[in-house]
């Protein structure tokens, strides 16, 4: 008779305590979803509703829909911005990626000398400033004042201008490679150091040489990194803004308004007061960037499968 109230009252305290434990989770995560959302989902949320109006200078800012998205589709200046960081991306990120993966290969062999101060020299660029490396870069490409200018005047010679219009890609090419190796080597590196040391010694063991030990064992341990470092070169490369916009100064004439997508908004919004354009430009560049990124991504998984 005593017993079946008292579970009735523990029955009746137990959704209260289970709501108290849901709570503590929240606690938790809930300052991060509050930066997540003010420094995140705000602004996106934001720039796609100035990208659905239009200011004219007669009638002031109206409703246009997809209107902005329509002429952006049909944009010849973006399309050439997007062009150029495309072929940006193909050229100079397999040239970095395999830069920094011989570079990892080398260090893990463990056949270098003196490879604490080899390594943290790779990486030291990367922790250079994009301005302050990109500014270090224009003034060695200067044909009158800089390094480039130097050796012509000392040799007698004539060398192609780094900041002409068909050399200043390759250029700023150039200085994210420098800039950005270190960084993928390390990535590499670092999922080349949790390999297990005996599947080395059965390998050598079995009379494998370090070319078979490096395509059997090392390369395939290096795929999930790999498609990391990729998707990161690949959303750099898309994002390039740092490098020309320093160097337009440098070279007027081969870096236009437009050179990149991110340069096109950029002008769009504090050059041309286009708010509601330069928002949709970015929106986008921003769609077109992660719909790469996801297929870089599925055909990583893919192949690690």
């Amino acid at each position: 008779m005593v017993a079946a109230p008292q579970a009735g009252v523990l029955g009746a305290r137990r959704p209260s305590a289970s709501r108290r434990r849901s709570w503590v989770g929240w606690r938790f995560v809930g300052p991060f979803v509050a930066v997540f959302a003010l420094v995140f989902l705000a602004p996106i949320g934001y720039s796609i509703y100035l990208s659905l109006f239009r200011t004219r200078l007669i009638g002031g800012t109206a409703f246009v829909g997809a209107d902005n998205y329509t002429e952006v589709l049909g944009d010849a200046q973006f399309w050439s911005a997007f062009g150029r960081v495309a072929v940006f991306l193909a050229v100079q990120v397999p040239i970095m990626l395999l830069l920094a993966l011989l570079l990892a290969l080398a260090i893990d062999s463990g056949r270098l000398y003196g490879v604490g101060f080899f390594r943290i020299s790779v990486f030291l660029p990367y922790a250079v400033p994009t301005v302050v490396a990109t500014l270090m870069w224009g003034f060695m490409y200067g044909t009158r004042f800089g390094l480039v200018g130097n050796i012509n005047e000392a040799f007698g010679i004539s060398l192609p201008d780094p900041l002409s219009p068909g050399l200043v890609l390759a250029s700023i090419g150039n200085i994210v490679t420098w800039q950005f190796v270190g960084y993928n080597m390390l990535i590499l590196y670092s999922a080349l150091r949790v390999v297990d040391p005996t599947l080395y010694e059965a390998a050598e063991m079995d009379g494998a040489g370090q070319l078979r030990i490096i395509r059997a064992i090392k390369l395939p341990a290096l795929r999930g990194a790999l498609s990391i470092a990729t998707i990161f070169s690949i959303i750099g490369s898309f994002q390039l803004f740092n490098e020309p916009s320093v160097l337009k100064s440098l070279a007027p004439n081969a870096i236009t308004s437009y050179f990149t997508p991110n340069l096109y908004a950029y002008s769009l919004s504090f050059a041309g007061q286009k708010f509601n354009y330069s928002a949709t430009v970015a929106i986008v560049m921003g769609v077109i960037t992660m719909i790469i990124a996801y297929a870089v991504q599925l055909r990583g998984m893919r192949k690690e499968s």
